[in-house]
């Protein structure tokens, strides 16, 4: 349980807030590079409580600035695309993609009003079909190399989503292992290719999942927020045992259908208070993957303007029937639905003076306590976890995702130190 106080320090990100300091630490994804094609129209956002547009030069280059000019506060995703820059539409004043404003039409042609007027614009990269930005202050810390930003395009998928509430409780959905032996139960078992390494054939991790319904969990803290280790006993002196991270400020890292082939990584990215937006990839390392899979899926659950097809509005299409054949939540078979659900039905922000931990939430209680030390690091000046500035190696060796059966004589952190640096292709394999 928290204060309100509490609760306010880690939920608000808007401009001037503790928490949005924090945020404006990192680089964040903020668009997808489809929405802006060569030639397109700027395109309006809104990202940590900022209205911001971005739009793609005639050179081809991107900028992201504030979206009201600051002559008379006109919308300058209205705005022309000229010289590299956007023109506003009402008196013609030109911004250049750093915010300098360099016409002023109206002006006296001796004038250098214009060198007195900055307008907010921030840093922009193009990376794996995602545009990231760093909208924080002074120069632009290290950009993080994860595996799933640098692998072949053809290994990787990736989609956004709108989510109508704040963004940490959904994140708190994210790395949090015991809700999935409920919230994503199939109720009938089917045989599945998705076999987990070292397991038995057929057997996915749902059925695991639902084998055992309390799973004994731990965390360690790592240079870039917390491992988390998920161990279900099982016959045989086995045990399955799943390995989950969480970056700051709100990137979770997780085993999907890849089955220890790659893995699923989802990003909150806050738009403001009460809302925010979930970026997905999932990456396959030893073949490409498998995009009609991807493609259906999303078609199916994602509408025009990457708004959900399931919402609250129309209760998440609930079908009550399927509740007794086919899944838990009658909710579809995507676990995204199932989350969206989980987190929006607790309120734009949830109330966490009202709610009551028990043992399965201790990682939710210590990733709290993360990212208020993290918080605290911003406001005495220093870099909180997953900030580098003149890093030499930015791949995170060791960001290790497992999904194994393995002996339950294992020690978990010791099993995943022994796969730092190696093959990662077959979590089990790759320890032995």
């Amino acid at each position: 349980m928290l204060t309100k106080e509490q609760n306010d320090l880690l939920t608000q990100t808007g401009p001037g807030t503790p928490g949005g300091k924090l945020f404006r630490q990192y680089w964040l994804p903020v668009a997808l590079v489809e929405q802006v094609p060569q030639g397109g129209a700027p395109v309006p956002l809104r990202i940590l409580g900022e209205d911001l547009v971005l739009f793609r030069g005639e050179d081809g280059q991107l900028g992201l600035m504030g979206r009201l000019c600051p002559h008379r506060c006109t919308d300058l995703s209205y705005g022309r695309i000229e010289d590299g820059g956007l023109r506003c539409l009402y008196h013609g004043w030109l911004f250049d993609r750093t915010g300098k404003c360099i016409e002023q039409p109206a002006e006296p042609a001796n004038s250098t009003y214009k060198d007195e007027v900055k307008h907010p614009a921030y840093p922009v990269v193009e990376k794996a079909g995602v545009v990231f930005s760093y909208m924080g202050e002074g120069a632009p810390p290290d950009f993080p190399e994860y595996e799933f930003l640098e692998i072949d395009a053809s290994h990787r998928s990736i989609y956004k989503i709108h989510l109508e509430c704040n963004y940490l409780q959904a994140c708190e959905g994210d790395f949090d292992p015991s809700h999935v032996s409920y919230l994503h139960r199939r109720m009938t078992d089917a045989p599945t290719a998705n076999a987990v390494p070292g397991g038995e054939a057929g057997r996915d991790s749902g059925s695991y999942f639902k084998a055992n319904i309390r799973p004994k969990l731990s965390f360690e803290k790592t240079d870039y927020g917390v491992r988390i280790f998920s161990e279900r006993e099982m016959d045989g002196g086995k045990k399955y045992l799943r390995v989950t991270n969480f970056l700051l400020p709100s990137l979770a890292c997780i085993a999907g259908r890849q089955a220890g082939d790659g893995y699923s990584a989802v990003w909150r990215i806050p738009i403001d208070d009460t809302h925010h937006w979930r970026f997905g990839f999932q990456f396959q390392r030893s073949a490409p993957v498998d995009r009609k899979y991807y493609d259906e899926q999303n078609k199916t659950e994602i509408g025009p303007g990457y708004m959900p097809i399931r919402t609250q509005a129309n209760r998440y299409l609930q079908d009550r029937e399927s509740m007794k054949t086919s899944t838990f939540t009658g909710m579809g078979t995507l676990f995204m639905v199932h989350d969206a659900f989980a987190a929006e039905t607790q309120g734009p922000i949830q109330d966490r003076s009202r709610e009551n931990l028990g043992a399965g939430d201790v990682i939710i209680a210590g990733v709290r306590r993360l990212l208020r030390q993290a918080i605290d690091d911003v406001a005495h000046g220093k870099l909180p976890p997953n900030v580098t500035r003149g890093a030499a190696d930015k791949t995170y060796p060791n960001l290790i995702i497992v999904n194994a059966v393995v002996d339950a004589s294992v020690e978990n952190a010791d099993y995943v130190r022994g796969l730092v640096g190696k093959d990662r292709f077959n979590a089990q394999s790759a320890a032995e």
